[in-house]
């Protein structure tokens, strides 16, 4: 283990089911593979990181998850190439999901970065940068 590095991120979801149909092909495609499964989540594991997706219980769903609040803005992940970030790209579209900053798509984080931006269905922003 290299020491300071993210050992897992946990995530509270709106909707467990939506999510894991959601997250489970994007991460399985960037090389995580299920990890841990119970009634109120899952999880899928990288090397020694691993994410975690749990149903929040119905009193706390009142207020949304919003990325300008405070808390958690995006998360992002490294693709493998250029071309990568093109395949998910058109999956992502394949299955209706919206691309953001469409209009500078791939350079909408720089000329020098190339990325896709998207939402996950609580709306929590994803990217993923090529190398």
């Amino acid at each position: 283990m290299t020491k300071g590095m993210i050992h897992h991120i946990e995530i509270y979801v709106s909707n467990l089911p939506k999510s894991v149909e959601f997250w489970s092909w994007f991460l399985e495609d960037l090389g995580y593979s299920v990890y841990q499964e119970w009634e109120e989540g899952q999880s899928w594991k990288l090397e020694n990181t691993y994410i975690v997706f749990v149903q929040t219980e119905e009193r706390f769903l009142d207020i949304p998850y919003h990325r300008c609040r405070v808390g958690l803005n995006h998360l992002a992940f490294h693709a493998r190439s250029h071309e990568h970030v093109d395949k998910l790209t058109r999956r992502l579209k394949d299955k209706g999901i919206k691309i953001l900053y469409n209009n500078q798509h791939p350079y909408a984080g720089g000329k020098d970065h190339y990325a896709v931006y998207f939402e996950d269905p609580d709306r929590i922003k994803v990217e993923v940068v090529a190398p």
